[in-house]
């Protein structure tokens, strides 16, 4: 009986470290980094002003868990897509699929991305996290690709569709009109289709999916 308040208090501690995360990430969608204070994070969650470092070593792990947290949902929109893919064709529509999610592909959240890139740039810890999501693309895209496409030539494939991704994601964020969710996923695609050649495309879509 001694230890059911202990695993009680853990238990709290993870919810409320969970909601200060997840108020982390709404003022993230909305403002970027550069929004992201102390402050705002406590009040966006409903709490005391100072309950966040008794939860979390500083603000620094709060945005560094709150990255973590929104490269976890694009990671499982990607997931959940590869689950249904029927085919190696399908498995690369999945990996394009679960990058542009229509409900995440508005300017305030390619800004905050934006911001995030920014970021990394001169923070260590960012950037480690960058480096993750490109190895996670990069595993998806190799695993679609194998049987068909010589390993040599995954690498610089992998590359290009990481710059068009990323570009699609900043041009998103300069204007609500100058891309479209569809326009984004075509030219995604397109490229795709010119940097393997239609001989490779059609070999692919006749690749059964294998988990």
């Amino acid at each position: 009986m001694a230890a059911q308040p202990k695993k009680q208090k853990k238990r709290i501690e993870e919810i409320r470290r969970i909601e200060l995360i997840e108020a982390a990430h709404r003022i993230f969608i909305k403002d970027g980094l550069k929004g992201l204070t102390t402050t705002r994070i406590c009040n966006e969650a409903g709490m005391s002003q100072g309950i966040l470092t008794y939860y979390f070593e500083d603000k620094d792990e709060v945005l560094f868990e709150m990255v973590r947290h929104a490269n976890r949902i694009l990671m499982d929109e990607v997931v959940m897509r590869l689950r249904g893919a029927r085919t190696h064709w399908d498995r690369i529509i999945a990996v394009i699929d679960g990058n542009f999610p229509e409900s995440r592909f508005e300017r305030n959240t390619a800004n905050a991305w934006v911001s995030f890139y920014a970021e990394a740039a001169h923070n260590q810890r960012y950037a480690r996290l960058q480096q993750l999501f490109y190895r996670r693309l990069h595993s998806n895209l190799a695993s679609a690709l194998v049987p068909a496409v010589d390993r040599a030539a995954i690498d610089p494939f992998v590359l290009g569709f990481a710059a068009m991704l990323d570009g699609i994601w900043l041009r998103r964020g300069h204007s609500d009109a100058d891309i479209s969710l569809a326009q984004g996923k075509q030219l995604l695609t397109r490229y795709t289709e010119n940097s393997l050649g239609a001989a490779i495309v059609d070999r692919l879509q006749a690749l059964p999916a294998v988990e």
